[in-house]
């Protein structure tokens, strides 16, 4: 709490820049674990409705189950990323 009162204290153009960029790291995690939670719980919701109708078809489902999440998960470091790249910027 100290550090942003001083920080205030200071140029306010340079304050302004620093919490713009902390805004944008914000945005982008924020936003990447929003899709990727919305996403993971579509993917599974789908995996467990093929699962309980074909129950034979188990296996198959699983290996797409696990591809989808793992590609879902990935949409949460690419928000991730952006946001470190708006930060450092």
């Amino acid at each position: 709490m100290l550090h942003a009162l001083i920080a205030a204290t200071g140029e306010p153009l340079e304050y302004g820049k620093a919490a713009g960029r902390a805004i944008a790291l914000g945005f982008g995690a924020g936003g990447g674990a929003a899709g990727a939670g919305a996403g993971i719980g579509a993917v599974f919701n789908a995996s467990i409705q093929s699962k309980t109708r074909q129950p034979e078809l188990r296996a198959e489902v699983e290996r797409d189950q696990w591809l989808g999440f793992a590609l879902t998960e990935a949409t949460f470091f690419y928000g991730l990323v952006g946001g470190f790249i708006a930060f450092f910027l």
